[in-house]
């Protein structure tokens, strides 16, 4: 595997073990409906969280949650869409993005984004 995919998987799995260290319930991991895939399906509170987990070891080009673009979120919202027709989730959702980014020491920082945003219509 690629370095960038090992570091991809590591954010992803620091980002899951953030979230159930706040009380969400992960529902599932690396969820894919078409051609979108959706990092984390989380629950708090009566709410289906579908995160988007980004992870750089540089913010040389930008940071780690400037990389979620339109056609990203586009393809979270049609994944969303699907799910939550298949769980018959009635409640609402919301977006959310997780950034990990490292340091040369390999240390990291989180950044979580609640309602990070809401596909157009």
């Amino acid at each position: 595997m690629a370095t960038h995919n090992d570091l991809g998987v590591k954010g992803e799995t620091i980002a899951k073990e953030y979230l159930e260290k706040i009380g969400y319930e992960i529902l599932d991991v690396n969820w894919v409906h078409g051609k979108a895939e959706v990092d984390l399906v989380a629950y708090l509170n009566r709410q289906i969280i579908f995160v988007e987990v980004k992870t750089r070891s540089s913010v040389a080009f930008g940071f780690p949650e400037d990389f979620v673009s339109n056609a990203k979120q586009k393809q979270l919202e049609l994944a969303a869409n699907e799910y939550i027709e298949l769980m018959n989730h009635q409640d609402e959702i919301r977006f959310d993005i997780i950034s990990v980014l490292f340091d040369k020491q390999n240390n990291h920082t989180i950044k979580h984004i609640e309602d990070a945003f809401w596909p157009e219509d």
